[in-house]
Protein backbone atom coordinates (compact mmCIF):
# COMPACT_ATOMS: atom_id res chain seq x y z
CA UNK A 1 0.00 0.00 0.00
CA UNK A 2 1.35 3.39 -0.98
CA UNK A 3 0.90 5.50 2.12
CA UNK A 4 4.14 7.31 2.98
CA UNK A 5 4.12 11.04 2.35
CA UNK A 6 0.38 11.13 1.71
CA UNK A 7 -2.36 13.17 3.38
CA UNK A 8 -3.46 12.06 6.82
CA UNK A 9 -6.81 12.49 8.53
CA UNK A 10 -7.67 15.25 10.96
CA UNK A 11 -10.04 12.90 12.77
CA UNK A 12 -7.34 11.20 14.83
CA UNK A 13 -7.28 11.48 18.61
CA UNK A 14 -3.85 10.31 19.72
CA UNK A 15 -3.72 9.36 23.40
CA UNK A 16 -0.54 7.30 23.17
CA UNK A 17 1.63 9.97 24.80
CA UNK A 18 -0.31 9.36 28.00
CA UNK A 19 0.08 5.71 28.99
CA UNK A 20 -2.75 4.59 31.18
CA UNK A 21 -3.11 1.90 33.79
CA UNK A 22 -5.08 0.80 36.83
CA UNK A 23 -8.54 0.47 35.31
CA UNK A 24 -9.93 -3.02 34.91
CA UNK A 25 -11.99 -3.93 31.87
CA UNK A 26 -15.31 -5.44 32.87
CA UNK A 27 -16.77 -7.81 30.35
CA UNK A 28 -20.48 -8.51 30.42
CA UNK A 29 -22.53 -11.69 30.04
CA UNK A 30 -23.51 -13.29 26.76
CA UNK A 31 -22.55 -16.77 27.87
CA UNK A 32 -18.83 -16.35 27.18
CA UNK A 33 -16.18 -16.66 29.85
CA UNK A 34 -13.78 -13.77 30.36
CA UNK A 35 -10.89 -15.78 28.91
CA UNK A 36 -12.88 -16.54 25.76
CA UNK A 37 -13.83 -12.89 25.35
CA UNK A 38 -10.22 -11.80 25.75
CA UNK A 39 -9.09 -14.31 23.12
CA UNK A 40 -11.80 -13.25 20.68
CA UNK A 41 -11.19 -9.55 21.26
CA UNK A 42 -7.43 -9.68 21.01
CA UNK A 43 -7.19 -11.90 17.97
CA UNK A 44 -10.22 -10.84 15.94
CA UNK A 45 -9.65 -7.12 16.01
CA UNK A 46 -13.30 -6.27 15.52
CA UNK A 47 -16.28 -4.80 17.37
CA UNK A 48 -16.64 -6.19 20.90
CA UNK A 49 -19.00 -3.51 22.25
CA UNK A 50 -21.90 -5.94 22.80
CA UNK A 51 -19.67 -7.69 25.37
CA UNK A 52 -18.65 -4.57 27.28
CA UNK A 53 -20.87 -3.59 30.19
CA UNK A 54 -20.19 0.16 29.92
CA UNK A 55 -18.32 0.40 33.23
CA UNK A 56 -15.03 2.18 33.54
CA UNK A 57 -13.38 -0.28 35.91
CA UNK A 58 -12.85 -0.46 39.63
CA UNK A 59 -9.65 1.51 39.90
CA UNK A 60 -8.40 4.88 38.78
CA UNK A 61 -6.94 5.41 35.34
CA UNK A 62 -3.54 7.01 35.83
CA UNK A 63 -1.76 8.87 33.04
CA UNK A 64 1.97 8.78 32.52
CA UNK A 65 3.69 10.77 29.81
CA UNK A 66 5.98 8.72 27.59
CA UNK A 67 7.83 9.46 24.36
CA UNK A 68 6.59 7.60 21.29
CA UNK A 69 9.05 5.34 19.51
CA UNK A 70 9.86 5.82 15.83
CA UNK A 71 7.78 2.75 14.99
CA UNK A 72 4.83 4.03 17.01
CA UNK A 73 4.99 7.35 15.18
CA UNK A 74 5.14 5.56 11.83
CA UNK A 75 2.17 3.40 12.74
CA UNK A 76 0.24 6.49 13.77
CA UNK A 77 1.00 8.08 10.40
CA UNK A 78 -0.05 4.89 8.62
CA UNK A 79 -3.40 4.76 10.43
CA UNK A 80 -3.97 8.46 9.76
CA UNK A 81 -3.40 8.03 6.00
CA UNK A 82 -5.59 4.91 5.90
CA UNK A 83 -8.35 6.73 7.75
CA UNK A 84 -8.10 9.64 5.31
CA UNK A 85 -8.53 7.17 2.45
CA UNK A 86 -11.68 5.74 4.06
CA UNK A 87 -13.05 9.27 4.43
CA UNK A 88 -12.50 10.05 0.76
CA UNK A 89 -13.93 6.75 -0.42
CA UNK A 90 -17.01 6.70 1.80
CA UNK A 91 -17.77 10.34 1.11
CA UNK A 92 -17.91 9.50 -2.58
CA UNK A 93 -19.97 6.34 -2.06
CA UNK A 94 -22.52 8.08 0.15
CA UNK A 95 -22.93 10.87 -2.40
CA UNK A 96 -23.13 8.68 -5.52
CA UNK A 97 -24.92 5.58 -4.20
CA UNK A 98 -27.07 7.08 -1.43
CA UNK A 99 -27.36 10.78 -2.20
CA UNK A 100 -26.35 11.56 1.38
CA UNK A 101 -23.41 13.14 3.23
CA UNK A 102 -20.95 10.92 5.06
CA UNK A 103 -19.96 11.93 8.58
CA UNK A 104 -16.41 10.64 9.25
CA UNK A 105 -15.58 8.65 12.34
CA UNK A 106 -12.98 9.73 14.90
CA UNK A 107 -10.23 7.17 15.50
CA UNK A 108 -8.58 7.03 18.92
CA UNK A 109 -5.01 5.74 19.11
CA UNK A 110 -3.98 4.55 22.55
CA UNK A 111 -1.49 2.34 24.39
CA UNK A 112 -2.30 0.25 27.45
CA UNK A 113 -5.79 1.24 28.64
CA UNK A 114 -8.07 4.11 27.73
CA UNK A 115 -11.72 4.97 28.32
CA UNK A 116 -14.57 4.86 25.85
CA UNK A 117 -18.31 5.24 26.20
CA UNK A 118 -18.49 1.46 25.81
CA UNK A 119 -16.15 0.82 28.75
CA UNK A 120 -12.39 0.62 29.02
CA UNK A 121 -10.40 -0.21 25.90
CA UNK A 122 -7.28 -2.32 26.32
CA UNK A 123 -5.09 -4.79 24.50
CA UNK A 124 -7.58 -7.49 25.58
CA UNK A 125 -10.47 -5.94 23.67
CA UNK A 126 -8.58 -5.41 20.40
CA UNK A 127 -9.62 -2.70 17.93
CA UNK A 128 -13.35 -1.93 18.09
CA UNK A 129 -15.98 0.63 17.14
CA UNK A 130 -18.00 2.18 19.97
CA UNK A 131 -21.41 3.45 18.83
CA UNK A 132 -21.83 5.24 22.16
CA UNK A 133 -19.28 7.91 21.23
CA UNK A 134 -18.96 7.08 17.52
CA UNK A 135 -15.25 6.37 17.76
CA UNK A 136 -12.91 3.60 16.67
CA UNK A 137 -10.38 2.54 19.34
CA UNK A 138 -7.06 1.08 18.26
CA UNK A 139 -3.83 0.14 20.00
CA UNK A 140 -1.33 -0.06 17.13
CA UNK A 141 0.52 -2.88 18.93
CA UNK A 142 -2.30 -5.07 17.59
CA UNK A 143 -0.61 -4.87 14.19
CA UNK A 144 2.37 -6.74 15.65
CA UNK A 145 0.01 -9.42 16.94
CA UNK A 146 -1.65 -9.63 13.53
CA UNK A 147 1.68 -10.07 11.78
CA UNK A 148 3.77 -12.07 14.23
CA UNK A 149 1.22 -14.28 15.99
CA UNK A 150 -1.51 -14.63 13.38
CA UNK A 151 0.72 -14.64 10.32
CA UNK A 152 -1.18 -11.88 8.51
CA UNK A 153 1.78 -9.81 7.33
CA UNK A 154 1.90 -6.62 5.27
CA UNK A 155 0.61 -3.09 5.61
CA UNK A 156 -2.61 -3.84 3.77
CA UNK A 157 -3.49 -6.53 6.30
CA UNK A 158 -3.33 -3.74 8.89
CA UNK A 159 -5.28 -1.41 6.59
CA UNK A 160 -7.99 -4.07 6.35
CA UNK A 161 -8.36 -3.97 10.15
CA UNK A 162 -8.80 -0.19 10.09
CA UNK A 163 -11.23 -0.39 7.17
CA UNK A 164 -13.26 -3.08 8.97
CA UNK A 165 -13.70 -0.92 12.07
CA UNK A 166 -14.62 2.10 9.95
CA UNK A 167 -17.15 -0.17 8.23
CA UNK A 168 -18.91 -0.62 11.57
CA UNK A 169 -19.24 3.17 11.70
CA UNK A 170 -20.70 3.08 8.18
CA UNK A 171 -23.23 0.53 9.44
CA UNK A 172 -24.02 2.92 12.29
CA UNK A 173 -24.48 5.81 9.84
CA UNK A 174 -26.86 3.67 7.78
CA UNK A 175 -28.90 2.76 10.88
CA UNK A 176 -28.04 -0.91 10.57
CA UNK A 177 -25.92 -1.34 13.70
CA UNK A 178 -28.46 0.18 16.08
CA UNK A 179 -31.34 -1.92 14.77
CA UNK A 180 -29.36 -5.15 14.91
CA UNK A 181 -28.13 -4.49 18.44
CA UNK A 182 -31.71 -3.84 19.57
CA UNK A 183 -32.78 -7.21 18.18
CA UNK A 184 -29.74 -8.97 19.64
CA UNK A 185 -30.56 -7.64 23.10
CA UNK A 186 -33.90 -9.51 22.94
CA UNK A 187 -32.55 -12.68 21.35
CA UNK A 188 -31.18 -15.98 22.57
CA UNK A 189 -27.42 -16.46 22.59
CA UNK A 190 -27.53 -18.54 19.41
CA UNK A 191 -29.67 -15.95 17.62
CA UNK A 192 -27.45 -13.14 18.86
CA UNK A 193 -24.35 -14.93 17.58
CA UNK A 194 -25.97 -15.48 14.19
CA UNK A 195 -26.82 -11.79 13.89
CA UNK A 196 -23.31 -10.83 14.96
CA UNK A 197 -21.91 -12.97 12.13
CA UNK A 198 -24.07 -11.08 9.64
CA UNK A 199 -22.91 -7.74 11.02
CA UNK A 200 -19.25 -8.74 10.79
CA UNK A 201 -19.50 -10.23 7.30
CA UNK A 202 -21.19 -7.09 6.06
CA UNK A 203 -18.33 -5.06 7.55
CA UNK A 204 -15.93 -7.33 5.65
CA UNK A 205 -17.90 -6.69 2.46
CA UNK A 206 -17.80 -2.93 3.11
CA UNK A 207 -14.05 -3.25 3.62
CA UNK A 208 -13.82 -4.84 0.20
CA UNK A 209 -15.79 -1.95 -1.30
CA UNK A 210 -13.33 0.45 0.30
CA UNK A 211 -10.39 -1.49 -1.16
CA UNK A 212 -11.93 -1.41 -4.64
CA UNK A 213 -12.49 2.35 -4.55
CA UNK A 214 -9.10 3.01 -2.93
CA UNK A 215 -7.60 1.22 -5.92
CA UNK A 216 -9.70 2.94 -8.59
CA UNK A 217 -10.15 6.34 -6.99
CA UNK A 218 -6.93 6.93 -5.07
CA UNK A 219 -4.47 4.52 -6.66
CA UNK A 220 -3.11 3.48 -3.27
CA UNK A 221 -3.28 -0.28 -3.86
CA UNK A 222 -0.13 -2.14 -4.87
CA UNK A 223 0.30 -5.69 -6.24
CA UNK A 224 -0.18 -8.19 -3.44
CA UNK A 225 -2.28 -5.90 -1.23
CA UNK A 226 -5.57 -7.68 -1.81
CA UNK A 227 -3.87 -10.99 -1.07
CA UNK A 228 -2.67 -9.55 2.25
CA UNK A 229 -6.23 -8.53 3.14
CA UNK A 230 -7.58 -11.95 2.15
CA UNK A 231 -4.92 -13.62 4.28
CA UNK A 232 -5.88 -11.46 7.25
CA UNK A 233 -9.55 -12.33 6.75
CA UNK A 234 -8.64 -16.03 6.76
CA UNK A 235 -6.47 -15.79 9.87
CA UNK A 236 -9.27 -14.23 11.94
CA UNK A 237 -12.10 -16.54 10.92
CA UNK A 238 -13.86 -18.12 13.89
CA UNK A 239 -13.10 -21.65 12.76
CA UNK A 240 -9.40 -20.92 12.30
CA UNK A 241 -9.13 -19.23 15.68
CA UNK A 242 -10.93 -22.05 17.44
CA UNK A 243 -8.64 -24.64 15.84
CA UNK A 244 -5.61 -22.54 16.81
CA UNK A 245 -6.86 -22.60 20.39
CA UNK A 246 -7.05 -26.40 20.27
CA UNK A 247 -10.84 -26.50 20.00
CA UNK A 248 -13.18 -28.16 17.54
CA UNK A 249 -14.93 -25.41 15.53
CA UNK A 250 -18.52 -24.92 16.71
CA UNK A 251 -20.52 -22.87 14.17
CA UNK A 252 -23.25 -22.01 16.70
CA UNK A 253 -20.63 -20.17 18.74
CA UNK A 254 -19.29 -18.18 15.78
CA UNK A 255 -19.69 -14.41 16.13
CA UNK A 256 -17.69 -13.21 13.11
CA UNK A 257 -17.91 -15.92 10.47
CA UNK A 258 -15.64 -18.64 9.15
CA UNK A 259 -12.41 -17.90 7.31
CA UNK A 260 -14.04 -18.84 4.02
CA UNK A 261 -17.02 -16.58 4.67
CA UNK A 262 -14.86 -13.61 5.66
CA UNK A 263 -12.74 -13.95 2.55
CA UNK A 264 -15.74 -14.43 0.29
CA UNK A 265 -17.61 -11.38 1.57
CA UNK A 266 -14.52 -9.19 1.39
CA UNK A 267 -14.02 -10.35 -2.18
CA UNK A 268 -17.68 -9.73 -2.98
CA UNK A 269 -17.36 -6.11 -1.90
CA UNK A 270 -14.07 -5.70 -3.73
CA UNK A 271 -15.33 -7.12 -7.02
CA UNK A 272 -18.64 -5.23 -7.01
CA UNK A 273 -17.88 -1.93 -5.28
CA UNK A 274 -21.63 -1.79 -4.64
CA UNK A 275 -23.35 -1.41 -1.27
CA UNK A 276 -26.35 -3.42 -2.46
CA UNK A 277 -24.13 -6.47 -2.86
CA UNK A 278 -23.33 -6.41 0.88
CA UNK A 279 -26.80 -7.20 2.21
CA UNK A 280 -25.93 -10.07 4.54
CA UNK A 281 -29.30 -9.86 6.29
CA UNK A 282 -31.64 -10.87 3.47
CA UNK A 283 -29.50 -13.69 2.09
CA UNK A 284 -30.22 -17.16 3.47
CA UNK A 285 -26.88 -18.90 3.07
CA UNK A 286 -23.90 -16.81 4.09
Amino acid sequence: MQWRGRRGSRNIEDRRGARRGGGAVRLGGGGLGILAVVVVGYFLGVDLTPLLDGSTGSGPVVSQSQELSAREKAMGDFVSVTLADTEEVWDGIFRTQLGEAYRPVTLVLYSGVTRSSCGNASGATGPFYCPGDRRVYLDTHFFDTLSQQLGAKGDFAAAYVVAHEVAHHVQDELGILGKVNEIRAQSSQAQSNALSVRVELQADCFSGIWARHAEDQIGAIEPGDITEAMTAAARIGDDTLQRSAGRVPMPDSFTHGSSEQRQRWFERGYLSGDLKQCDTFSIRNL
